[in-house]
């Protein structure tokens, strides 16, 4: 079908108040940036919902894109048409012919913005259903949960026909809840965590510990490509790649084996808070679940939380892992994430770690610590990427073939 434009539905907005013009601002923002690669669009926010005109461009591929935009809460791809009864008797029929299969139940249901027009929404209403008695005689009128609705708004430029109803991401516009700090290693759990943090309109930027020459370019590699699928939701993501190599060889050398993970846990939240201090960022993010591993008891938690009293945000923290799982999936990380690409969260893991670690004892190990500057050349060697969804940071068999070999 050859739509004109794309009728944008907007989610949890209404209930913002006050503050609405500037999540509607926020989201067309975030519309416009999705979209970059269709020049011809002319994108028109309104205060109950967006219309995009195509001005010729593919509606599919705009939709696809439109799909992963947080703030949205349905949309629909609709016909253009002169205010004229006969041309939207015609376009009502090639729309319904194109989209609505034998036999299907339907309702016509009518918006008029356009009070100078003249049939009002009750006339427009039984107007077409008497025109498809005629001309469809296989559809069946159904006024509650039909199968089908074709949606009529008269507007003052045109009228527009639709007879679909896409569900969009839902959510919150990215952005409007302010900037935090995604911690990402190269697991299932993190970019769960980073698309839930997204859907609550937190804008985050990924900050990942590697260690060389102990974590390969293979596994930064994939931590940069984990962010390609997440870069949809929020237009581009930063990536902030932070050395770890010294401090974990002088954890090792220094701390008893039993606190080496605590302590380094503590460092890289040290580092995590003090870049989201020196960004603008406002909490941490991370994948923690409640008991899955070693760190991440709740004795654990305390103990490395120690650290910071900036917020610390736990997306996934009560979730089970199959739960877990089924989200990546859902999103297209999880194939990469158990690519066995060894990070800087596991090497040098020592076989048994304190699950209930004391809080004294590792301020204590921690304090044998140039935690200073260890911090301080550390922060020096941070390199920062934008990474968009159309990046290639790996070929994904290749790259595999090469680390097990």
């Amino acid at each position: 079908m050859n739509y004109s434009e794309i009728m944008v539905r907007y989610g949890e907005l209404s209930t913002k108040g006050k503050n609405r013009q500037a999540f509607i601002g926020r989201l067309h923002g975030n519309i416009t940036k999705a979209l970059h690669e269709f020049p011809a669009l002319t994108i028109r926010p309104k205060r109950d919902r967006l219309h995009i005109e195509l001005n010729g461009e593919d509606s599919t591929a705009v939709m696809a894109r439109l799909s992963k935009v947080f703030g949205i809460q349905s949309y629909s791809p609709s016909v253009k048409v002169a205010k004229d009864m006969d041309a939207v008797h015609e376009a009502a029929l090639a729309l319904m012919n194109e989209t609505v299969p034998q036999g299907s139940s339907y309702k016509v249901y009518t918006r008029r913005s356009d009070h100078t027009f003249e049939l009002d929404t009750n006339e427009m209403n039984l107007n077409l259903g008497d025109f498809f008695v005629d001309h469809r005689p296989d559809l069946k009128v159904q006024m509650h949960q039909p199968d089908f609705t074709l949606r009529v708004e008269v507007r003052r430029e045109a009228i527009y026909l639709s007879t679909q109803t896409i569900l969009g991401a839902g959510g919150m516009p990215v952005g409007t809840a302010g900037k935090a700090m995604l911690m990402l290693s190269g697991g299932i759990d993190s970019p769960v965590a980073g698309y839930y943090a997204l859907k609550r309109g937190v804008d985050i930027e990924m900050v990942h510990f590697f260690s060389p020459p102990y974590t390969s370019d293979s596994a930064l590699n994939k931590a940069k490509q984990l962010t390609t699928k997440l870069a949809p939701y929020a237009g581009y993501i930063e990536f902030i790649q932070v050395p770890f190599t010294e401090i974990q060889e002088t954890i090792k050398a220094t701390v008893p084996e039993g606190y080496l993970m605590t302590v380094q846990r503590r460092l890289m939240l040290r580092l995590t808070a003090a870049l989201a201090e020196k960004r603008g960022g406002l909490a941490i993010v991370n994948g923690e679940s409640i008991g899955q591993v070693a760190s991440q008891t709740l004795e654990s938690m305390v103990a490395i939380n120690d650290v910071t009293t900036m917020p610390i945000i736990r997306p996934v923290a009560t979730m089970d892992k199959t739960e877990i799982i089924k989200v990546a999936e859902d999103i297209d990380t999880y194939a990469l994430s158990i690519m066995p690409f060894e990070d800087c969260c596991t090497i040098f893991a020592p076989p048994s770690p304190k699950t209930k670690p004391n809080l004294d004892k590792s301020r204590y190990f921690e304090s044998k610590l140039d935690v200073a500057g260890l911090m301080e050349r550390a922060l020096a060697g941070v390199k920062v990427t934008e990474i968009k969804s159309s990046d290639e940071f790996m070929n994904q068999d290749q790259d595999l073939i090469t680390e097990l070999l």
